[in-house]
């Protein structure tokens, strides 16, 4: 789903307007911490596993169908926390902003890929942070929430 809204893109007051994505995500952790991040076929750069909510769907319900279509993982919902809501530039639109609403999960899951992913893998969030790799939204918005909680 993508919305438009009259919005400067991020960090150019003023300036024209840009498409938001509206997208849910969760975080999950191994028994060692590690978050697991996702990259889409065709695209560079990793991100946590999420999506896109069909009509009608909450946050929480698009974040559960998308884990379970990504990786084969059945989330409890009423185990999602949330952590919040965040945006940033998109990391595979160019001239777009991702919005997401983002949850922890206590599971511990079997990862597979699935769908459209291309790869995934579990790191540190030191990792996260530094990995050039990495979306901004994960990289520069969930770590800094992740490490204040």
């Amino acid at each position: 789903m993508v919305s438009r809204r009259d919005a400067s893109p991020i960090g150019s007051p003023g300036a024209e307007r840009v498409e938001t994505i509206v997208v849910a995500a969760v975080v999950l952790r191994d028994d060692a911490g590690r978050v697991l991040s996702v990259r889409k076929r065709g695209t560079s750069r990793f991100m946590l596993p999420g999506g896109k909510p069909e009509p009608g769907e909450t946050p929480g319900q698009t974040a559960v169908r998308e884990v379970a279509e990504e990786l084969g993982a059945a989330l409890d919902p009423a185990q999602l926390v949330l952590l919040g809501e965040f945006e940033a530039a998109a990391a595979n639109e160019p001239g777009h902003v991702v919005r997401s609403t983002v949850f922890t999960h206590p599971a511990r899951v079997v990862a597979v890929v699935a769908a459209e992913i291309e790869e995934l893998r579990w790191a540190t969030l030191d990792e996260l942070e530094t990995d050039p790799a990495v979306a901004e939204l994960t990289s520069r918005r969930v770590v800094p929430a992740l490490r204040a909680i």
